[in-house]
């Protein structure tokens, strides 16, 4: 049997443990880094520009000159929204337009047919939202909500029974 001299096992333990410092760093490169969470205001004017984009595009659908007002201060509401949204990037369409058609604004979804009995529920349905949607947001933010509820709520009860 070969002995082993001092200079030999000093040399192969210095070579192992370069192999395993190479082998180490090839096995650890780091990765993209995780995108951060959505700012939940973020994500709440990207809901609620959404969700006026189809009250808009329902008013729109009726094309009643009794109902130009109040599509009108959906588009304010909706313009405002827009606004706020950092970057500018709505997710409907990037320029604000006044009227958007229909098909354009309102995503197909298997609801009934506009009516005046649809406007007034949805108005209703969206007024009763707005409160909830006023917890932890910025001041700025929770007014604005609140002002588009009363707003809704207004909608709710002045919405003409007729065309």
């Amino acid at each position: 049997m070969r002995s082993l001299t001092r200079r030999a096992l000093l040399r192969s333990g210095a070579l192992g443990a370069a192999a395993a410092t190479v082998a180490g760093c090839a096995g650890e490169e780091p990765g993209p880094a995780p995108a951060p969470p959505p700012d939940p205001e973020t994500v709440l004017l990207r809901r609620l520009i959404e969700e006026k984009e189809r009250t808009v595009a329902l008013y729109a659908a009726l094309s009643s000159r009794r109902l130009a007002p109040f599509r009108q201060r959906h588009e304010a509401h909706l313009a405002e929204l827009r606004r706020r949204l950092p970057g500018g990037n709505a997710p409907g369409s990037a320029a604000i337009s006044p009227a958007p058609s229909p098909s354009a604004a309102a995503t197909p979804s298997p609801s009934p047919a506009p009516s005046l009995r649809r406007l007034r529920d949805l108005e209703r349905e969206a007024a009763a939202r707005r409160p909830r949607q006023t917890e932890g947001v910025s001041p700025a933010l929770a007014q604005l909500i609140a002002c588009i509820g009363a707003c809704e709520a207004a909608h709710a009860v002045a919405l003409p029974r007729s065309l």
